[in-house]
């Protein structure tokens, strides 16, 4: 077993590092100089990335393992019957959940919530400009040596964010980045979030946070709204939203939390819908519909009586990867992305950044950041 040396802050045992990514060296030096009696391994996977796969690893591979910091590389609780602590890079656990060590262990799970915020944030900024300013169409001009004589008629009916309403599902550290960059751009921000935020200290972010970025104090959102029933949400979409960032974790409470009702509560405004959490928040097929209503109903006024959903940027689907025959790609003004809104050359760094805060946690025998409940399928940092 590992063991804690609270006076020298000091852990021993067997850290394995293993991820789909090259080896961030100098970030695992560092931790070998801090922690010299930590053993630590890197790994990188031979088989091809799959979702919810146990380790094909030897059972020898993992006698001695402590800690395990990985994405899918998952063993089987009996052989590894040192493990204290799996630690996650990603935010959400759903690949997890039908495997051993979900199931039939309670071996400490840790997610690396808060180091995707930037990235993503800036994403959303990226898509949702790429829509409401007609950047394809731009580009075609400029393939084509085109200095459009149509530009003056063309954009006539574009506008920029200041005035809009943004609304945002979940406000964890994804959320609270987004909505700090809307708030510059002069967007009215709201929330919504499962359980009341009443209170300066239930608004606070307690979990890790990429230095200055993010709502740490929660005071972007201009009002809040909370609640754990249907009539709660569809009070939360009815307040005239523009924008609407879907950043809430998959569990079977928010499984399908957005369909054909909550889209025509949506279209009132022809709102657009950004979704960075999982595709199975989202019945798809209602979603394409609702796309396809506003792209047909030609003779209504956007916001004003037009039907459906103007546009949706989509960094997830049902399933992933997307088939080639799926109706989605096709859905119109929808921009699809392969999930990797996240990715970026810092990802493991700030990854490692979640567990080095945890080794400290634990070397002065603190409580762990980004525990993940068994029970609700997230951390408790995200809500």
């Amino acid at each position: 077993m590992a063991s804690f040396d609270q006076a020298s802050q000091d852990i021993r045992g067997h850290l394995v590092v293993a991820v789909p990514f090259s080896e961030p060296t100098a970030a695992l030096d560092n931790l070998r100089t801090r922690y010299p009696n930590l053993k630590i391994t890197f790994e990188s996977p031979k088989q091809p990335f799959n979702w919810g796969n146990n380790s094909k690893l030897s059972p020898e591979f993992w006698k001695d393992v402590t800690i395990l910091m990985t994405l899918t590389e998952i063993p089987l609780p009996e052989d590894a019957p040192k493990l204290e602590l799996l630690h996650v890079i990603s935010a959400g656990t759903n690949h997890l959940w039908n495997l051993p060590i979900w199931t039939g262990s309670e071996t400490p799970i840790t997610t690396s919530s808060g180091v995707h915020g930037p990235t993503i944030a800036e994403w959303v900024v990226m898509t949702t400009l790429v829509a409401s300013r007609k950047y394809n169409e731009l580009r075609e001009w400029q393939l084509a040596h085109d200095w459009s004589q149509a530009r003056h008629t063309a954009f006539t009916d574009v506008s920029d964010n200041v005035g809009k309403r943004l609304g945002i599902l979940g406000y964890g550290s994804i959320g609270r980045q987004v909505g700090r960059l809307a708030k510059a751009m002069g967007m009215d921000v709201i929330v919504f979030t499962a359980h009341p935020r009443d209170t300066p200290e239930s608004k606070r972010d307690n979990g890790y946070i990429v230095p200055g970025t993010g709502d740490p104090d929660g005071s972007v959102p201009s009002k809040w709204f909370s609640g754990l029933e249907r009539k709660d949400l569809h009070h939360f979409l009815g307040q005239d939203i523009d924008q609407l960032l879907v950043s809430i974790p998959l569990t079977k409470a928010t499984k399908h939390l957005l369909g054909k009702e909550e889209f025509e509560i949506l279209a009132k405004k022809n709102a657009f819908v950004i979704n960075v959490a999982r595709g199975d928040v989202i019945v798809q097929q209602d979603l394409i519909e609702a796309l396809e209503a506003f792209e047909n109903d030609s003779d209504g006024v956007p916001g004003a009586e037009r039907k459906g959903l103007k546009g949706a940027a989509l960094d997830v689907t049902t399933p992933e990867p997307l088939p080639k025959d799926s109706p989605l790609w096709d859905a119109p003004n929808a921009i699809i992305t392969p999930h990797m809104s996240g990715i970026n050359k810092d990802y493991m760094i700030r990854a490692l950044g979640v567990l080095e805060l945890n080794l400290e946690r634990m070397a002065k025998g603190e409580k762990l950041a980004n525990v993940v409940s068994r029970e609700s399928g997230y951390s408790t940092k995200v809500e």
